[in-house]
């Protein structure tokens, strides 16, 4: 079944709905922290949700071309041929109209067998970095070199990404915006489109062909983060791989569920999120040092030959398995007196937000020491709204 509304928390707000248990602990009203005991603590759990149906076994062609381009309903990477790249579409859920959303697949089938990583962005239609990562890994690897092979689904929120949003437009019971990243494993029987999109991409395309799995975003619109990767770091496989990206921060929790790297690690796939910066521009220097720490990945498995590039080793990298979400308490324009990546301490002073007059409404500081890792990037916010997060790290209870 798919999430009730309630449930669909944005991305915005995937820190502090993550514990909500933790208030009494920081002892402050604001601090709402990210609970480093989320599930998964001891390894996979089955999700009765993304149970497959029945699906055909072996790739499944419509029988339709697109630009060029094969339609498939199921794929099994297997039956494809070895030492080469293949485009395909695969059909997804259908419109109101019942036409289909399709989506982009790129498989690089090596010549030898080997691992299967599956590499996934646009499930937010915003993200723009994390698209440009996925393709500009992909233009680098050579199929007639590789033992494996290596799946990249790019435009997985089809309409979202048609009007670079972030959600989902939901038009079967009036107008509804839904988050694609609150819908995984999906349900192919489910009660919406979105939902039904999911599952048939995650148990017709996804699961099936993925030995691990990397699903790429960036912040959202609105709210910029810095480079980091999100996964469970006392999962072995999962912390070989985050810690190959020489990147500078890690947030070190299982986050919720519902995420599409939560439905891979329930099916027993090891998988993480980075995050790439800021939505809707492609920040190619940020991008780089993913799509680096993505070919160390695929060296890792053996599907990629040649010597790793940097990794974690080369650069500070600060861990936190917890965020401080600090929320507007007024209205009106937001000065930023620290920047993303920044390490700052419990009572400094990071934002000041002033009104329509020019006068000082609000002073906001940080209730635990750590370091910058989100920051709004509109000028001006309400109540409610999150101007920054604090990544730190609570000790074990």
């Amino acid at each position: 079944m798919p999430h009730p509304p309630e449930e669909r928390l944005d991305r915005r707000d995937f820190m502090i709905a993550s514990a909500r248990a933790s208030l009494a602990t920081l002892g402050a009203s604001a601090a709402l922290v990210a609970d480093s005991g989320a599930a998964h603590a001891e390894g996979p759990v089955p999700s009765a949700a993304g149970a497959a149906p029945a699906a055909p076994s072996g790739t499944v062609y419509t029988g339709d071309t697109i630009q060029g381009k094969k339609v498939v309903s199921t794929l099994d990477v297997a039956d494809l041929e070895p030492g080469r790249t293949h485009f395909l579409y695969f059909q997804g859920v259908q419109m109101p109209t019942g036409q289909y959303w399709y989506v982009s697949v790129t498989v690089a089938k090596g010549a030898k067998p080997g691992k299967r990583v599956v590499l996934v962005s646009g499930v937010h239609g915003d993200e723009m970095s994390s698209v440009h990562t996925v393709q500009s890994v992909m233009n680098q690897l050579d199929p007639r070199q590789m033992s494996g092979t290596v799946m990249a689904v790019t435009d997985v929120s089809r309409p979202a990404l048609e009007g670079m949003q972030r959600r989902w437009p939901n038009e079967g019971r009036g107008a509804d915006l839904i988050d694609m990243n609150r819908e995984w494993p999906g349900n192919e029987n489910g009660l919406t489109a979105p939902s039904r999109h999911a599952g048939l991409l995650f148990n017709r395309l996804l699961r099936p062909n993925a030995d691990a799995a990397i699903d790429f975003h960036t912040g959202t619109t609105g709210f910029d983060v810095t480079a980091f990767n999100i996964g469970g770091l006392d999962v072995p496989a999962i912390k070989a791989m985050v810690e190959l990206y020489p990147v500078g921060q890690i947030f070190d929790n299982h986050v919720y569920p519902g995420v599409l790297h939560n439905a891979f690690i329930d099916a027993g796939i090891p998988a993480f999120t980075p995050e790439i910066g800021a939505a809707r521009v492609l920040n190619l220097e940020m991008a780089a040092l993913f799509v680096e720490g993505t070919m160390n990945v695929l060296k890792h498995h053996g599907i990629v030959p040649g010597p790793m590039g940097r990794t974690g080793k080369d650069v500070d990298v600060f861990i936190g398995n917890s965020a401080f979400p600090i929320l507007a308490t007024k209205g009106g324009l937001v000065e930023h007196l620290v920047k993303l990546n920044d390490k700052v301490e419990a009572g400094q002073k990071v934002a000041v937000q002033r009104d329509s007059f020019g006068q000082v409404v609000a002073e906001y500081t940080s209730g635990v020491a750590g370091a910058v890792t989100g920051q709004r990037s509109d000028a001006m916010a309400e109540p409610g709204n999150p101007l920054v997060f604090i990544l730190f790290h609570t000790p074990a209870q």
